[in-house]
């Protein structure tokens, strides 16, 4: 086994007044040759957009997008024609394949959004963009993995172009549980959302991630009440 820590307090940061975000990895103008990415794995952006705020109509391509809203209410407008507005809880996928455009605008003119925008490189290029979304149910994720993204190969996910695995677990505190990987040629890159836990041997705290390489299986204790987003993604 092989890993990686990245703390919460190590990652870029951008203000521009209406958005405050957390950059994971290289993103806009933020840059470190250490950070690029984590295998397929490209972007974790974690977003704060004040009320009556967001981003306007803009492109994509070759890119799988997944927002997850942690707070507050986001409206997604496309031009496939799509409209929506998911909360916590809900989750979208968007494949930008051969070109997409899109928006994301808080739904509220008031209150604050809190999500996390994660890009995946696919395997596959220039296919015909898709949008699709889901709504978690939060009794299937306690003290369990909930798988939620997919190749499509698991029952009750949102099929992504990449071997890519996407699940969360919220662990009570003093529970521990292990992670199978689903392909023991991918790697596994936890992103602790809120809470902490023990993984194997390193203590992570709020937005505190680690990545890991050349296991077949992760374990994870929550030290206190944690929920855990575990993305697991093809490395070379």
């Amino acid at each position: 086994m092989k890993s990686l820590i990245h703390t919460a307090d190590s990652r870029g940061n951008a203000d521009h007044g209406w958005l405050k975000s957390r950059h994971t990895f290289s993103f806009a103008d933020y840059y470190n040759e250490d950070r690029e990415q984590f295998g397929a794995l490209r972007v974790i952006n974690d977003d704060f957009i004040d009320g009556g705020n967001g981003f306007d109509l803009h492109p994509h391509r070759n890119m799988e997008i997944i927002t997850i809203p942690l707070s507050g209410s986001l409206k997604h407008q496309d031009s496939m024609g799509n409209t929506s507005i998911i909360s916590r809880d809900e989750i979208q996928l968007m494949s930008a394949g051969s070109g997409v455009r899109h928006s994301e605008y808080n739904a509220s003119d008031t209150q604050p959004i809190s999500l996390l925008q994660i890009w995946v490189i696919p395997n596959v290029v220039n296919t015909t963009p898709s949008y699709a979304e889901k709504t978690l149910i939060p009794d299937k994720r306690k003290n369990k993995i909930n798988t939620f993204i997919s190749p499509g190969s698991v029952s009750d996910s949102l099929a992504i172009k990449q071997d890519a695995y996407f699940s969360l677990v919220d662990l009570e505190a003093g529970k521990t549980l292990s992670y199978p990987l689903y392909n023991q040629d991918n790697g596994v890159y936890i992103f602790i959302i809120q809470g902490e836990v023990n993984c194997e041997g390193t203590i992570l705290g709020p937005r505190d991630a680690m990545g890991i390489i050349e296991t077949e299986t992760i374990s994870l204790t929550a030290s206190q009440n944690a929920e855990v987003l575990i993305m697991e993604v093809p490395v070379v």
